[in-house]
């Protein structure tokens, strides 16, 4: 069975800035802010939340479908999804726009400033999820076109096809009530700790009511770990030990993707959310978001290096 992954497919600009950012803006000065940083170290990779998703699925062994919507500069970024045994059969290509770019600039505390440009991203709503295919088990509707997130939110529901909602980034998009609108059709949600401050707030609605409308509740702390609201319960999984911090762009995505491996294998939420802690500290080991690789037993090694138990 498989995963359709709906989000956004993008090249990453990373630009890592060797002071920190809260030496440079002054709180005071925020409502007229003009700062320039230094980036002596620069890439450019391959990235975009379905695209990172997809790649962290693969390497558990998987075997995702990307549905996303792209430019007229994919070829690159295609070639590398072959090279790795991943399928394009869902991603549209536009010949008039540019696949979507992130220019990200991070700092000495791994905190982050964006900027992104949507570029065929926006068309996302001209995807749909295909009712002839039996073999899509699960979903996903992570950060893409609004209009997009939203029909193929509609359709999951509408084929009984059970999704995690993913709003991410995506957020500031919409209202609460589309936010509502999103949980009750959604199976899972998840969000980190900043979103889910900014969903009860634009929902008017607590944790555990949030909760009490989807099966479970996933909301990520990074270092701190995470924490899954099921049954009426809390579940806190203790964040996987990194050899070494080099990047955390696409920590949240290869996070997701262990939700995904989980789920596709009826595993309980403790050893899920290990799992996808532990994809969290091996992607934040390396530079770029689909620069990692493993294999199973080495991974289920780290697993018991970790936590103290197999899976």
């Amino acid at each position: 069975m498989s995963a359709l992954i709906c989000g956004s497919m993008a090249y990453d600009t990373i630009m890592v800035f060797h002071d920190k950012f809260k030496h440079h803006i002054l709180p005071e000065k925020v409502h007229i802010l003009n700062v320039s940083f230094l980036v002596p170290v620069m890439r450019r990779e391959f990235g975009g939340c379905a695209g990172n998703i997809a790649y962290n699925l693969n390497l558990l062994g998987e075997n995702p479908l990307i549905m996303a919507v792209v430019g007229h500069d994919f070829e690159a970024y295609s070639q590398w999804l072959s090279q790795n045994s991943l399928s394009s059969e869902f991603i549209h290509i536009l010949d008039n726009h540019y696949t979507g770019q992130a220019y990200i600039t991070t700092d000495a505390d791994g905190n982050q400033i964006t900027a992104f440009h949507p570029g065929a991203m926006g068309f996302s709503h001209l995807n749909t999820i295909p009712a002839h295919r039996d073999d899509i088990s699960i979903g996903i509707v992570s950060p893409d076109g609004k209009d997009g997130m939203q029909q193929h939110a509609e359709q999951f529901t509408e084929l009984g096809i059970p999704f995690i909602f993913d709003p991410g980034q995506g957020m500031p998009m919409f209202s609460g009530a589309e936010l509502l609108s999103f949980i009750d059709q959604a199976t899972w949600l998840t969000v980190n700790d900043y979103e889910s401050e900014l969903m009860q707030e634009k929902t008017a609605l607590s944790l555990e009511q949030i909760a009490s409308r989807v099966e479970a509740l996933i909301v990520t702390m990074g270092a701190q770990g995470s924490k899954i609201y099921t049954d009426g319960h809390c579940i806190s999984i203790p964040a996987a030990l990194p050899h070494t911090i080099n990047d955390p762009t696409g920590c949240g995505d290869a996070y997701r993707a262990g939700l995904l491996y989980g789920l596709m294998n009826d595993m309980s939420w403790e050893t899920t959310g290990r799992i996808a802690s532990l994809m969290g500290a091996i992607k934040i080991e390396h530079h770029g978001t689909q620069n990692h690789k493993f294999d199973l037993p080495a991974f289920k090694q780290r697993y018991h290096e970790n936590f103290g138990c197999h899976f």
